[in-house]
């Protein structure tokens, strides 16, 4: 893998079309899934997670066949008398939507919308990486998601 910024551009315009985009399901690849696929050129992506309130996942993309990047994330709602699981989501689209529409999907990215305020932070970059996102609600975390990931060689 020598194209970062060409991963870098895959990645956002998967990311953007899958989970964010309600891209359509592809099928499942292990039981009980949840998994979304997009495909560009040589490039493909594959987020396959389990659950819904609390949930865990990982994302892969593969060049040509053999997997170049990945992520993995748990998240989880603290406060389900704040928050529901479509709250989270809603937010969690909106929010992101904006990040990638300014070409990144790591940390250093907050969005307030009504009573709640997203929070995303990373150290890292494609490479290798991990991150924090969280919902608050008057200084409250009421959702939180861990995610780590980088190149696989």
């Amino acid at each position: 893998m020598n194209d970062y910024k060409g991963l870098h551009a895959f990645i956002l315009a998967a990311k953007a079309a899958t989970y964010i985009g309600d891209g359509a399901p592809a099928g499942s690849c292990r039981p009980a899934s949840h998994d979304l696929g997009f495909q560009a050129g040589l490039f493909e992506y594959l987020d396959s997670y389990f659950g819904g309130t609390d949930f865990i996942g990982e994302e892969i993309v593969y060049e040509d066949h053999e997997p170049v990047w990945g992520m993995n994330y748990y998240g989880y709602i603290l406060k389900p008398d704040k928050i529901t699981a479509a709250e989270v989501g809603s937010l969690l689209k909106i929010s992101l939507a904006r990040m990638y529409a300014e070409g990144r999907f790591l940390g250093g990215w907050r969005y307030h919308q009504d009573k709640w305020l997203y929070i995303d932070t990373s150290q890292g970059n494609l490479t290798r990486f991990s991150g924090r996102e969280w919902i608050e609600q008057d200084g409250e975390t009421v959702y939180e998601l861990l995610y780590h990931g980088g190149l696989i060689s």
